[in-house]
């Protein structure tokens, strides 16, 4: 849309969240971002940064890594979103990844010189689901290709007609949902290799879907969004938000104490 793309590029500017390197951006600045890097069919990748997310780059090296060579680095959570605004950011927003999905194929629905896109990641069930719900909801959406990952090692083979397969449709964006760590890892060793800008978006394709189930908006505009996921998978997500989020708000505490 026009207050998007006719804006100058903003040059960006990133702070350090518990040592991770997040980006001060706002919706409009991320969604100009993917848009011009997407019509040059430039090969970058997005992470979408929670506290989960922010607490794994302190004890994973690799990680860590992956997250300060991101194009982009978004303040998924809104433990990130808060952490950036006590240290000055007063107006960071929580650029989260199913909203930024879903921005950009609602901006993408209306005119037609935004990139399409590609599916990659979650199950068959899902994508085949998601594909019909993006299609009733986007209509103009240029949804160019979804493939769903075996739970496995790829063959090198198999790796190379992945590649060839998305770079001959043409994307401009890949919408990779395959969990994090494992979706930011697999954006990094692919830069350079796919031809489109690679955006981890985590469970964004069951929340679209719905085959997950979505907090409610008053839970999401109160940073209870973890909450709702918690009570919702309890056993697979104890330990992320029990034990990740105790440790986020440690850390935090810590690195406002010594700012002061």
């Amino acid at each position: 849309m026009s207050e998007i793309i006719d804006k100058p590029l903003v040059a960006r500017k990133t702070t350090s969240v518990l040592g991770a390197s997040i980006d001060v951006l706002d919706w409009d600045t991320a969604l100009q971002r993917i848009k011009r890097w997407s019509s040059r069919r430039e090969s970058r990748y997005i992470c979408i940064c929670n506290a989960h997310s922010v607490v794994t780059t302190t004890n994973d090296p690799a990680f860590y890594d992956v997250v300060k060579n991101a194009d982009m680095a978004t303040s998924d959570g809104a433990p990130v979103a808060w952490l950036m605004r006590k240290m000055g950011f007063y107006n960071q927003q929580r650029i989260n990844g199913p909203d930024l999905m879903w921005k950009y194929c609602t901006e993408a629905n209306k005119s037609g010189d935004w990139p399409s896109i590609y599916l990659y990641g979650s199950s068959e069930d899902t994508l085949r689901i998601l594909l019909l719900k993006l299609s009733s909801s986007f209509p103009a959406l240029k949804i160019v290709g979804a493939y769903s990952p075996p739970f496995r090692a790829l063959a090198e083979q198999e790796e190379q007609e992945i590649i060839s397969n998305i770079n001959a449709s043409g994307a401009g964006v890949v919408w990779v949902s395959l969990g994090c760590p494992k979706q930011e890892k697999w954006m990094a060793a692919h830069r350079g290799k796919i031809n489109a800008v690679m955006i981890g978006v985590g469970a964004a394709f069951d929340y679209h879907a719905g085959t997950i189930v979505r907090a409610p908006l008053w839970m999401q505009h109160s940073g209870l969004e973890w909450l709702h996921r918690l009570c919702s998978e309890p056993r697979r997500l104890w330990k992320r938000y029990f034990v990740t989020n105790t440790i986020f708000v440690i850390k935090a505490i810590r690195q406002l104490t010594h700012k002061n």
